[in-house]
């Protein structure tokens, strides 16, 4: 028994010493790249999401960027295949990786939730949305310039947002869904040098706690719809739209189904993955598919026939979600001639042609979409011109690409590079 005891004790502190030695080599990024590398080897390719995209400035480069945000559209481009256009990330995910390569870098472009990527050479500047900033922190030298782009409000307070949308929707019908649009908290601002975000005043609040420089980029229009000439402002201005992606009560279509139902002289459109989100559909199943008013046409391709038919015959889009870093889906419809009627939480500025909600009641809902279909149709035409005006005048690619090219410029002028 002693001698067990012996060799207990014995094992125990080279136990002890085992982890010792491990703290002492986390201090070196030789040892951390190793212990990565083994995992990352054995990945499979879909843990990658893609892998790593390299492009090369013409000439000796400057130095090395990682880009890690969505790098399906460049991958796609590689392939000869058409590029997403379902969300303005894959495009936005370009820009800045050419823009790097355009000033003279040659730049790396991963997933945000490639999990595995260890970098192999010093980087002089890493941009990121997710949790790559906060992971890949030991690996990066003191001189790299970390830029988090914000796509999203600050976690904690979308993560709010949604769960007080759904326990409001828990107390009204007495049954919970899933959170569709929950975060997962991350520290990416704190391990940043620089912000950067297509939202409006909302979403950059929603950081200035953390004291760092915000830049504000413009957001973008995929599509530059004509204007509609021949729309019919007396006839449409009954017919609104609900247009968003998945999300359903963080996006506020509960509200605006509740709504709606108390009001048969006014036709609702709903274009989204409505059906993707099954416990939702059981909800409101009957003011989905059994209301003479409300219409649910499901996702739509934005750039189809089909969806630019439903754009013509709405007056105004109805978003009153819970927490967005600029609601691109607004954007798309203002760029058709559609009136915006959104939550100040939508973070899109309206201007002097849309409608803030002054809350997200259903009561609230009612009375302002009331308000907007007892307007004269010369100031209907008014407020959908200037929001078509707005959304071609500030929100073209061209304007993103300016914009983004000019920030980091600047960004890099600051540390001298």
């Amino acid at each position: 028994m002693a001698a067990g005891g012996v060799v207990g004790s014995g094992r125990v502190a080279a136990a002890v010493m085992l982890k010792q030695i491990r703290r002492y080599l986390q201090r070196y990024q030789w040892y951390l790249w190793l212990r990565e590398l083994g995992p990352a080897i054995r990945g499979v390719q879909r843990q990658f999401h893609g892998g790593v995209i390299s492009l090369h400035a013409a000439g000796s480069p400057r130095g090395h960027v990682l880009v890690s945000y969505d790098n399906q559209g460049l991958l796609c481009k590689l392939r000869g295949k058409p590029i997403p256009t379902s969300h303005p990330q894959y495009y936005k995910t370009m820009v800045m990786a050419q823009t790097f390569v355009d000033i003279g870098y040659d730049v790396d472009v991963i997933h945000c939730e490639n999990q595995k990527f260890v970098p192999w050479k010093s980087y002089d500047v890493v941009v990121d949305t997710r949790f790559n900033l906060q992971r890949l922190r030991p690996y990066l030298p003191p001189s790299c310039i970390k830029v988090l782009h914000c796509d999203t409000a600050q976690t904690l307070y979308q993560n709010l947002g949604e769960i007080s949308r759904v326990l409001a929707l828990q107390n009204r019908r007495g049954v919970t869904v899933p959170l569709n649009r929950l975060e997962t908290p991350h520290l990416g601002v704190e391990h940043a040098d620089y912000l950067t975000t297509c939202g409006n005043e909302f979403t950059i609040n929603t950081f200035r706690y953390s004291g760092k420089p915000i830049f504000r980029l413009p957001m973008v229009a995929q599509k530059m719809w004509p204007w509609p000439a021949t729309k019919d402002f007396e006839a449409s201005r009954h017919r609104f739209l609900w247009f968003g992606s998945r999300g359903m009560v963080h996006k506020g279509l509960d509200l605006v189904l509740e709504a709606f139902t108390q009001m048969p002289e006014c036709t609702l459109t709903i274009v989204g993955p409505v059906q993707d989100e099954p416990e939702f559909v059981e909800i409101y199943r009957k003011e989905l598919f059994h209301t003479p008013n409300i219409h649910c046409r499901g996702w739509l391709d934005k750039f189809g026939d089909e969806f630019q038919m439903v754009v013509e015959q709405s007056v105004a889009h109805i978003f009153p979600s819970c927490s967005e870093a600029g609601a691109a889906v607004v954007l798309e419809t203002m760029a058709a001639g559609v009136i915006p009627v959104v939550t100040y939480e939508s973070s899109i500025d309206v201007e002097n042609f849309g409608v803030l909600l002054e809350n997200a009641s259903i009561e609230t809902i009612i009375r302002q979409v009331r308000e907007v279909a007892a307007l004269p149709a010369e100031d209907l035409f008014r407020r959908a011109r200037r929001a078509w005006e707005a959304a071609h005048s500030n929100h073209t690619p061209e304007k993103f690409e300016r914009s983004y090219h000019e920030t980091i410029e600047m960004i890099l002028a600051k540390h001298g590079r």
